[in-house]
């Protein structure tokens, strides 16, 4: 997790980002919130026994650095991606300092570099433009300005995943940003607007695919998608597996959803109203490891 001490919402990425959001708060008792927001969910994450590495950011460069699952990804195996961002204002967050830290603390094999391919105009923006059933080995991902399909296709050859693409609109007929907004695939179940999909065959393809996993499929409204439901990520807790969210997507969920997701996760839920002006919410905010600790961890 990174914790930026001047966030702002993006201008560069409102331009396709329609989930962002203009606020009256000024610059100032803005960055103040979403400072906290990270220093408080780290902390609940922390509380739950999930083990959270956070850094610091403390440039003026840099808005979206509080969304680092967009720069860089995780494997099992010891295999680390690192992506081309769309907009060059958020080039600046890829850190060194973060994948020092995972080859010094995290058993690494390989770290493969696509961010030259941004010369190219081929972007991926990591987990955010990917949605990675890390079981089933499928990579699926909504077509965007920040999901190149061609380079979609070079990372699942390297990193052996199904590619499984599809266009998704809001409710509004524009296209979602990014693939994560849409779905979270847990080991038992998964989360996905599949009103978002306007083509019909493309839309039973999708589900059929996701349900080849034998998990249970929770359907998400339009509304519930601009509600961030979407955007959630399952963790490795002390006492089993934890669904974090935020408090928005948590109550826009309803009592059948929340009964399904808490027969497979505790809920964990994440108050961070300040960032979700930035157009991501709580799955934005975590990189996920998925690779072999060189000693045992405590969060």
């Amino acid at each position: 997790m990174i914790r930026p001490h001047h966030f702002t919402p993006n201008a560069e990425t409102a331009l396709d980002n329609h989930f962002q959001t203009h606020t009256a708060s000024d610059a100032s008792s803005m960055a103040q919130a979403a400072h906290a927001e990270v220093t408080r969910a780290a902390e609940a994450l922390q509380a739950v026994g999930v083990h959270v590495h956070l850094f610091d950011d403390e440039g003026t460069d840099t808005p979206d650095s509080v969304f680092p699952n967009n720069w860089f990804s995780t494997h099992s195996g010891g295999h680390v991606a690192v992506y081309p961002m769309y907009s060059p204002n958020r080039r600046g967050e890829r850190r060194q300092d973060v994948l020092e830290m995972l080859k010094r603390d995290y058993r690494v094999q390989d770290i493969i570099d696509y961010s030259g391919l941004e010369q190219d105009n081929l972007f991926l923006e990591g987990t955010g433009a990917m949605v990675i059933d890390h079981l089933e080995r499928v990579a699926y991902a909504a077509r965007s300005k920040r999901t190149s399909e061609i380079l979609l296709e070079r990372f699942c050859t390297h990193f052996n995943y199904e590619p499984v693409v599809f266009d998704a609109v809001d409710a509004n007929g524009k296209p979602i940003y990014h693939t994560n907004v849409l779905m979270c695939i847990g080991t038992d179940f998964a989360m996905i607007g599949l009103d978002s999909i306007p083509d019909a065959p493309r839309r039973r393809e999708v589900a059929e695919r996701l349900r080849r996993g034998e998990r249970d499929i929770i359907e998400l409204s339009h509304a519930q998608i601009a509600d961030f439901a979407g955007n959630a990520i399952e963790l490795q807790g002390r006492d089993g597996l934890v669904l974090a969210l935020s408090s928005r997507a948590l109550r826009s969920l309803d009592a059948e959803q929340r009964e399904t997701l808490e027969s497979h996760v505790s809920l964990l839920p994440l108050d961070i109203p300040t960032i979700e002006h930035a157009g991501g919410s709580v799955r934005c905010m975590i990189a996920g490891l998925h690779l072999s600790a060189r000693t045992p961890q405590t969060a």
